[in-house]
């Protein structure tokens, strides 16, 4: 209980930073290969979208122009949510200002998974919903990694996780001369090789694992997801519950013994 609360807690360690992004990398690893099994589209690739959306404008397919359109305000108003939360839950003092979205993450997963026949629906921007709502919540996971990381850290896309990995292995296999001073050698940050290395490591395992499970159970393989985000996300939320519960009965005391 108190490792899954300073995974999610608001004090923030560099150490609890690589474990939860590793996780979450995971997570969304998962979603995007079950995604694209479900819907033939990687929910979590903006960039595709971007375009897929400037492409097709030239070519005049609008039908795709509205799937990326679509994709991309869903994958932003993901993000933007993160950041009403998380701004909205420091101003209210709560310890659960990281919890709240891996909450609605999780809940928007269950969703996904127990009424997936249902989602399939199209809707306006000519995809069907379950694009729309892994999209969503695959820009709210980035924009919450980003925010509690300070932008160090990224878990749906690998794109940037690879460049810098390839940047650090360049500098640990680079060649100093012996008679260079040490102040001028290059060296490769072993601690963000291996962040770098995890985060990529997980996001593969996460696709694998989504992969087999989206192919031979279904919908419902994301609520084993859904209930490990929950696992993260409940023990912030619980203190928030019991110190809202401890301020109710200070102030309920205090009423009862104010003079009239």
């Amino acid at each position: 209980m108190r490792r899954l609360r300073h995974l999610t807690g608001q004090h923030r360690t560099a150490s609890t930073n690589r474990l939860l992004g590793g996780m979450l990398a995971f997570n969304a690893g998962a979603i995007n290969a079950g995604g694209f099994l479900l819907v033939s589209m990687y929910t979590s690739h903006m960039t595709g979208f971007a375009s897929m959306l400037a492409d097709n404008l030239v070519l005049g397919n609008m039908k795709l122009v509205l799937g990326a359109l679509g994709a991309l305000l869903a994958f932003t108003a993901g993000a933007a949510f993160t950041a009403v939360m998380v701004n909205w839950s420091r101003q209210h003092w709560l310890r659960s200002e990281y919890a709240l979205p891996l909450l609605v993450e999780a809940v928007l997963l269950l969703v996904f998974g127990l009424m997936g026949a249902t989602l399939n629906r199209q809707t306006p921007f000519a995809v069907p919903l379950t694009l729309l709502v892994l999209a969503f919540t695959m820009g709210l996971q980035n924009a919450l990694v980003s925010k509690m990381s300070s932008s160090q850290i990224r878990t749906t896309h690998m794109t940037g996780v690879i460049t810098d990995l390839g940047i650090e292995l360049g500098k640990l296999l680079y060649w100093n001369r012996t008679e260079s001073p040490p102040e001028s050698r290059v060296r490769a940050n072993r601690i963000k090789l291996r962040l770098y290395g995890t985060l990529l490591g997980m996001f593969v395992l996460g696709g694998l694992v989504g992969a087999l499970g989206f192919k031979y159970v279904g919908f419902v393989w994301v609520v084993p997801l859904a209930i490990g985000l929950l696992a993260l996300a409940l023990p912030p939320l619980f203190l928030d519950w019991r110190r809202s519960l401890r301020q109710k009965a200070n102030n309920k005391a205090k009423a009862v013994h104010q003079p009239p």
